[in-house]
């Protein structure tokens, strides 16, 4: 199984283990409760105090901590043997989840030149750009993963749309069986060429995360140099053509505090009313890149915490309670593991990376969380048991049981006949828009048999959810331990994200070892 007890430390105060900003040496860090906020506190013999919020509100620290589970890591890992973290990422045998998402950057290169950017080609002085078979070779290493090889991967960059072999990169990922292809953009290409969202559906690719600054022009102005809202509603526009379904699109905002923090209910408003290609909204609130004072961070700091109030606050159908931390749903995994008797993907993320939450919308428009329609935290709890009972049942008494359900088929007939018994309870009779019950859902969600009720499902829900990537100030060793969202590299490496983009930053060594200079590019 891929699903066990979770070894962290719940309540507070805590220990744990950080870098310090300035020299990035592990240092000791503590996690303590301070004016109904969640702050991590940590000192540097050499550089000093340092302090950051961590999250911004102490109860919903605590009930995130309730559904913190542990994955088993992999069984292949490219570095054996390690003992500390995070100098040796590749994934390595500590590490305690397999990829969920995996990222691969096509290249550095960019169609803008954004005043925030300090990543890309101009700024940087080369161009990082890999090769169509080293991007083959990354892809291949992500599906060789095991127990649970890699099933989702989203291109990035820089700009991946850039790279001149996009299309062709895009159909290689599903030629090779991933089941989730996604790209992170800007959308330039998109609202420019009506014809670019049609290839990239024929190509394979599912999900357009689009960058999304906010509503307001002084957004764009301010990040981007220019006023990009047009080039946003025409990508979307683009993306709503493509047949047999519009291009799943969903909308990523990046939210600082003072910035854009008042938008956060407009910008969900905007995608429900777009929600027949925009399927959700991923809330990422900043990460510092460099170096920022005190005060300034204080005053710009946005947690997850902040997100759920702000759309309580600025929404009239969504509270912070209808909110669950990213390995809640881990249950689901267990269950399906169990009844196909071969480990699933498990989001077996540390309890505080992110915050999530499903909307339902009817042909009329109203909005109603998922929460309307099932007992969510119930439905969780009566899965595990019940995936426990019947892994335990089935391991210990596989000998007597006839082949009839010894068969993944047989397991599927047993769960669904009961279905409703087990977890009847919890699943509110109110049919869901377009006629369907979270029974039926739930069914077909656990067997994977007749999709075409999650199918009518998705397309009437929205996706709502935040994830907060760290940066130097509030770096937790134990939430790096647990990245489901990783990075493939050229060099043959899987790295987690928040050690790939802050910490010990291992994108320069990668970028540097295989780039080119600028003038050597252009030449």
């Amino acid at each position: 199984m891929v699903i066990q007890e979770s070894s962290l430390k719940r309540g507070l105060p805590k220990k744990t283990a950080s870098i310090c900003p300035e020299c990035k040496e592990v240092i000791p860090a503590d996690i303590v409760e301070e004016g109904g906020k969640v702050v991590m506190k940590k000192e540097c013999e050499e550089h000093g105090h340092f302090e950051s919020v961590y999250w911004s509100d102490v109860e919903m620290y605590r009930e995130a901590e309730k559904w913190a589970v542990d994955g088993v890591g992999i069984e292949n890992p490219a570095i054996e043997g390690s003992t500390s973290c995070p100098d040796s990422c590749g994934l390595c045998d500590i590490h305690k989840s397999h990829t969920c998402l995996a990222n691969i950057d096509l290249t550095n290169r960019c169609n803008l030149n954004c005043p925030i950017c300090f990543a890309n080609a101009n700024q940087q002085g080369y161009v990082y750009q890999p090769s169509f078979d080293q991007i083959v070779d990354m892809l291949e290493t992500l599906r060789e993963e095991k127990p649970v090889p890699t099933t989702a991967v989203q291109f990035s960059g820089g700009e991946p749309t850039v790279h001149p072999d996009f299309f062709k990169v895009i159909k290689k990922a599903s030629d090779m069986g991933f089941s989730q292809i996604q790209v992170a953009t800007n959308g330039i290409k998109l609202a420019k060429d009506e014809n670019f969202a049609k290839k990239c559906v024929e190509a394979g690719l599912h999900t357009v995360y689009l960058q999304f600054d906010g509503l307001k022009k002084e957004n764009y102005v301010q990040a981007r140099g220019k006023d990009l809202r047009g080039v946003k509603k025409k990508a979307i526009e683009n993306c709503r053509k493509t047949s047999p379904r519009p291009l799943a699109t969903v909308l990523v905002p990046t939210i600082v505090k003072t910035i854009n923090d008042d938008q956060v209910g407009g910008i969900l408003d905007f995608a429900i009313k777009n929600r027949d290609v925009v399927r959700g909204v991923n809330y990422q609130p900043v990460a510092f890149t460099g170096r920022i004072s005190k005060e300034e961070r204080e005053k710009q700091r946005y947690t997850l915490p902040d997100l759920a109030i702000d759309l309580q606050e600025q929404t009239g159908y969504l509270t912070k309670d209808d909110f669950y931390p990213v390995p809640f749903v881990t249950p689901i995994t267990q269950l399906v593991s169990v009844i196909k008797d071969e480990p699933q993907v498990a989001f077996t993320s540390h309890p505080h990376c992110g915050l999530a939450s499903y909307l339902v919308i009817g042909d009329d428009g109203e909005v109603q969380p998922i929460t309307d329609f099932l007992d969510v935290e119930g439905l969780m709890k009566e899965m595990k048991e019940k995936a426990d009972e019947w892994d335990s049942f089935l391991r210990k008494t596989a000998v007597k049981l006839g082949s009839k359900l010894k068969t993944e088929k047989g397991k599927q007939k047993s769960v669904l006949k009961n279905f409703k018994k087990y977890f009847g309870d919890y699943l509110k009779e109110e049919e869901l828009p377009g006629g369907l019950t979270m029974i039926e859902v739930m069914e077909d969600i656990i067997t994977e048999g007749d999709k075409n009720a999650v199918g009518k499902f998705s397309w009437r829900t929205m996706f709502v959810g935040g994830m907060h990537f760290q940066d130097d100030y509030n770096y937790d060793l134990e939430r790096l331990k647990r990245c489901v969202i990783h990075y493939a590299t050229p060099d043959g490496r899987i790295i987690p994200f928040c050690a790939y983009n802050g910490g010990p930053t291992y994108r320069e060594e990668v970028e540097k070892k295989f780039s080119v200079p600028l003038e050597e590019w252009e030449e």
